[in-house]
């Protein structure tokens, strides 16, 4: 009886150590599935930032008009300034491009 024990005991250990490397072969398998899936997500965030920075491939022109009204009155040598809160404008324009990747180096 006490062989039988131990037989049905290693068949457990056995069973497990089959399980396990069943679970662990199809993690390994699944790997490439889930590296894939991963980059394309990250692949779809970059996209949707839109067209990314480039050192030295990017160019930009910005234009800042302001423009301001005012009065000033002399009084007992005193200036009073005013400047009436409609008075003030300020209008920004921009234009950025981005070269193609075709023109970048990437150091290995």
């Amino acid at each position: 009886m006490f062989n039988k024990f131990k037989r049905n005991k290693a068949q457990t250990t056995l069973e497990y150590a089959i399980l396990i490397g069943v679970v662990v072969a199809g993690l390994i398998a699944m790997q490439v599935y889930l590296k894939r899936g991963y980059q394309g997500s990250l692949k779809e965030s970059a996209d949707s930032m839109g067209k990314q920075f480039s050192p030295g491939y990017t160019t930009g022109h910005y234009e800042t008009t302001s423009s301001t009204e005012s009065s000033e009155v002399l009084a007992n040598k005193i200036t009073v300034s005013t400047i009436p809160t409609d008075g003030q404008t300020s209008d920004k324009t921009a234009s950025e491009s981005v070269s193609t990747s075709d023109n970048e180096y990437w150091w290995k």
